[in-house]
């Protein structure tokens, strides 16, 4: 009879190892791709999904043992939920936990690009002291952002930003007006809030709503001089040419992106060569204390589900049923 393991995308953390190795052996695949978790699905009662690993058809229907699919995350988008009821697993995610990371990391883009800190790094390392005459900083006092998504990182972007006096709208057709407003959040319609906004942050979980939302006609709505920041998923902008030509013909004046539709990106894409769009691997929401919180809210409610409890943050709860 084959050992129970659990079988793990990419590395994860002791906190996680040490709550899950009571129920089986910890095995990670060699890559985050299909063909690499299928190799180590013998015995899987638990499969934790990190980044890009995928929890397609075919992956949950090779896992006959498979009792739990854990996401170090809240997006799930890349786990075919149909399957997992259809065999009825709890896909266990992670709300909450990365939301300070995020909302940080969006407000240091937002002034990072506002401030012109890394044009103005490249311009003085080429010897052009007078760039400081050619261009002038903005503020993020008295300018408008509008989150685009309020959830639990659109609601601590809005408080983070408050000592800078700014002006905050939000777009999300599941919050209430009311609700919105004890942030001191002016609720608006998708574009209302493009045109009247100086910083758009994307926070929208991806599903087939919200799938290509961002296109080139939302895109010329945009303020003239106003800045897109994307670390939700990818796919919620159309395409990196439609957002290459705002940035290049306007009206965008910069953009930073942590998420790419497909990921990895290729990189030989001119929007990669322009130094008003800043981007990442999709990694700041992986700051230590981060990581934490969401390795062990996972592996815990991995281990509610392996023991017969009833686990806390579930995706699809109709397999509690």
């Amino acid at each position: 009879m084959t050992s129970p393991t659990i079988a793990c995308s990419g590395p994860v953390g002791e906190v996680a190892v040490q709550i899950l190795k009571p129920f089986g052996k910890i095995v990670v695949a060699d890559d985050s791709s299909e063909e690499a978790l299928l190799r180590i699905l013998e015995g899987a009662v638990g499969l934790v999904l990190r980044g890009d690993g995928v929890g397609s058809t075919r992956v949950i229907e090779a896992a006959t043992d498979l009792k739990v699919i854990g996401r170090s995350g809240v997006g799930y988008d890349k786990v075919d939920i149909q399957s997992a009821n259809a065999r009825r697993i709890p896909v266990i995610i992670t709300p909450g936990a990365n939301s300070q990371a995020v909302a940080e990391a969006t407000l240091t883009y937002m002034l990072a690009l506002s401030k012109k800190m890394i044009h103005w790094d490249i311009q003085l390392k080429q010897g052009n002291w007078r760039s400081r005459f050619e261009q002038s900083p903005g503020d993020l006092e008295g300018a408008t952002l509008g989150i685009i998504g309020l959830g639990r990182i659109g609601y601590r972007l809005a408080q983070l930003i408050r000592p800078f006096g700014m002006r905050v709208l939000a777009y999300d057709p599941h919050v209430t007006g009311e609700t919105a407003s004890q942030q001191d959040v002016e609720l608006v319609a998708l574009d209302e809030l493009l045109q009247k906004s100086d910083f758009v942050s994307i926070h929208a979980l991806l599903n087939e709503n919200t799938r290509g939302l961002i296109n080139r006609a939302r895109l010329s709505l945009m303020k003239p001089g106003s800045i897109l920041i994307n670390l939700a998923r990818g796919a919620i902008v159309e395409s990196l040419d439609v957002l290459y030509e705002v940035l290049t013909d306007g009206p965008l004046a910069a953009a930073a992106l942590d998420v790419f539709e497909p990921e990895p990106p290729d990189v030989s894409h001119p929007i990669f060569k322009l130094d008003n769009c800043l981007t990442s691997p999709h990694a700041i929401c992986m700051s230590k204390r981060a990581m934490h919180k969401s390795f062990k809210m996972m592996a815990e409610d991995m281990a509610a589900v392996l023991e017969g409890r009833k686990p806390k943050f579930v995706a699809n709860p109709e397999t509690l049923v």
